[in-house]
């Protein structure tokens, strides 16, 4: 067997996705399937934003106390966000509280708010052709041009906590490549 692992089901998973329960329901509903729509791309940046330095997990178990306290990621909602927001938000204990990444999300909610023709748009203009999937969790990438280059031109429009390694995260959670591994179950080619 490869790397990844069997699970009572009788299903081979991605080997990250065995620790937990929410973390193989994410990998089988969730990760990696292709995401559109303004709001719903911008909630995974900032959750992926909130993740830095912390383990997926916690955000996985705070992203419903999370959708609560950002209005459920909508851009126009959270665009209009003040000083009172943010400090309600850093009395959250539901949440992962710290200052910069509220912020930022605040603040990217206001660039968002503003692009045209929308977040989506931009985001998928970065998605690399499709590849074939990983042999292994060594052969993932965390970085790739394509990650580098969306950070960049993210950066240049204003946004923030979007660097190469971030973007590339939010590349796989929301299906702009895919990086489940060859023997996984799932299959998003179609």
């Amino acid at each position: 067997m490869s790397v990844e692992a069997m699970v009572d089901d009788g299903k081979v998973r991605c080997g990250w996705s065995q620790s937990s329960q929410l973390y193989r329901d994410y990998h089988d509903s969730e990760w990696g399937r292709p995401l559109h729509g303004d709001d719903a791309l911008f909630e995974r940046m900032c959750l992926e934003a909130f993740q830095s330095g912390l383990s997926w997990i916690t955000i996985l178990r705070k992203r419903p106390a999370f959708r609560t306290a950002f209005a459920g990621f909508a851009i126009d909602r959270v665009a209009e966000f003040g000083d009172d927001d943010v400090e309600r938000l850093l009395a959250d204990p539901g949440i992962v509280r710290n200052r910069a990444k509220i912020l930022a999300c605040v603040a990217n909610a206001r660039v968002a708010r503003e692009l045209s023709p929308g977040l989506d748009e931009l985001l998928w203009s970065f998605a690399p052709p499709a590849r074939p999937r990983p042999r292994a969790l060594s052969d993932v990438p965390a970085v790739t041009p394509e990650s580098v280059a969306l950070a960049r031109e993210l950066k240049k429009r204003g946004f923030r906590f979007v660097g190469p390694t971030t973007a590339y995260a939010l590349m796989q959670a929301t299906g702009m490549v895919d990086d489940h591994l060859a023997d996984c179950w799932v299959d998003l080619r179609h």
